[in-house]
């Protein structure tokens, strides 16, 4: 066991700094967590944290070498994942900016409180970002490889049971993430007009990281 243990501590170092290190999918739990607050924070984690599971299992299948060879389906999966983005972007936008009709003329507009986030739909949305972005899919297939050991066994299920410890990690080291922000943010979207700066810059994030996911290459 410890000699399993020593082995494996490369691994289970590069996991939690992979995990601790700013990106895309952090910076989305923290603007959701800080929006929407604690539940929604987490189940946007739980989302992600399937979503790029999803690639571990078509990488151990071999799936995913079909978006590292072929440039058509990584181009697909990346120009719906960015249309997803944008919409997301616009979508949070306009509500930011759309005016309750009975707001008192003396009073600021505040937003229409559209229909509430529900843990289903941060969970769904989680999932949708991360399996539409084909970079996760290469990420993973590049990394894990590193640490099968054929001598282990069947490779495959290494890779399975390898990618599944990531991900542990992630969601230890993203739950508690959401626990500091969603404790720090109640106070702000208590503030009528922090909060709909929040949104927008919740609007104007996904938008960025739909450019960001855009200007990717294979």
């Amino acid at each position: 066991m410890i000699e399993l243990l020593v082995a494996y501590t490369p691994f289970l170092i590069a996991a939690l700094l992979l995990n601790i290190s700013p990106g895309p999918d952090m910076a989305y739990i923290i603007g959701q967590t800080a929006v929407h607050g604690r539940k929604i924070g987490l189940f946007s984690t739980i989302g992600v944290i399937s979503g790029s599971f999803v690639h571990v299992l078509a990488a151990a299948l071999g799936l995913s070498a079909i978006l590292a060879t072929s440039a058509l389906a990584f181009a697909i999966v990346k120009w719906i994942g960015v249309a997803y983005l944008v919409w997301l972007g616009i979508s949070a936008l306009r509500s930011s900016f759309a005016k309750s009709n009975d707001t008192n003329p003396d009073e600021p507009s505040a937003p229409i409180s559209s229909k509430p986030m529900t843990a289903f739909a941060a969970w769904r949305q989680g999932v949708m970002i991360d399996v539409l972005n084909p970079k996760v899919a290469i990420f993973f297939m590049a990394f894990l490889p590193q640490f099968v050991d054929p001598a282990m066994g069947n490779a495959a299920t290494q890779f399975f049971v390898l990618g599944m410890v990531v991900h542990l990690i992630a969601l230890v080291v993203e739950s508690s993430i959401v626990l500091m922000v969603a404790a720090a943010a109640v106070r702000i979207r208590g503030h009528h007009g922090l909060g709909v700066w929040l949104k927008r810059v919740l609007g104007g994030m996904f938008i960025a990281l739909g450019v960001r996911l855009a200007i990717t290459q294979q």
